[in-house]
């Protein structure tokens, strides 16, 4: 796949800056047929390229290979799913890498459970919704991830794995899989807890807190503030999502 982007283009008028043209960029998946933007189009023979390229009405792009970030931010999406701010908090406090096993469950639209496997060695993902995993496989074979296991299973009930890194948990009532969570990470692995809701979030943690076999390490919540830089203008850009949930570190120590 390949990545076409252009630049905005501003102007100066009496001290004040107008954009002319907005940042533009696409994601091309098909590179056997010209491709067509609203900037004019590009050759398929041009979209083998790396470089500059322009389309037949003369607007300029760069072009490259697209890099897994590029093409995760295009995968389907169902509801709402952990942002990449909440992502990178999971696998930063885990210690997420090449040589972990990952339990997460339930898998949605499999946007935690895909970011993952493109890190880990191995995660497997249940869901009982047989819909969301139809989601969940075609998301998998869009980032072409060949280490990642879909199960149509209840978590609630049983893990059929064992000796877990890590699981990730972004259900209803998370406080269920506990037990099962308990049978399957390994001594020293973590359980993560993702909520939209504080009041889910207080039921995981106080259940968890009466179980002598898990520490709670911390609940936090991340919040994200984009800036705006533009000239002598610099001040929070407008935010469309500032929160988007809490996330429970839970460790086996037993």
């Amino acid at each position: 796949m390949k990545l076409l982007i252009s630049k905005a283009r501003k102007t100066s008028v009496d001290g004040r800056e107008f954009t002319v043209s907005k940042q533009r960029k696409y994601l091309v998946t098909d590179l056997t047929k010209d491709f067509h933007t609203s900037d004019g189009q590009i050759s398929k023979k041009d979209l083998n390229k790396t470089g500059t390229i322009k389309t037949n009405k003369g607007k300029g792009f760069s072009i490259f290979d697209a890099s897994f970030i590029d093409i995760y931010k295009k995968i389907k999406r169902l509801a709402q799913m952990p942002m990449l701010k909440d992502i990178g908090m999971i696998i930063a406090f885990t210690g997420i890498d090449k040589n972990s096993k990952i339990v997460d469950a339930g898998a949605g639209s499999g946007g935690l459970a895909c970011f993952l496997a493109h890190i880990a060695k191995e995660v497997t993902t249940y869901d009982i919704n047989k819909e969301h995993l139809e989601v969940v496989e075609e998301n998998k074979k869009f980032l072409n991830l060949k280490n990642l296991k879909i199960k149509n299973k209840d978590i609630y009930k049983e893990i059929d794995e064992k000796f877990i890194d890590v699981i990730t948990l972004d259900l209803p009532s998370p406080q269920n899989a506990i037990r099962s969570a308990e049978k399957a990470l390994k001594t020293g692995g973590f359980l993560v807890n993702y909520s939209p809701c504080i009041t889910s979030a207080a039921d995981f943690v106080n259940t968890i807190s009466k179980n002598n076999n898990f520490i709670h390490l911390k609940t936090v919540e991340l919040i994200n503030r984009d800036w705006k830089i533009q000239g002598i203008a610099v001040r929070p850009a407008s935010q469309k999502t500032i929160h988007s949930g809490f996330i429970s570190f839970c460790r086996k120590i037993i």
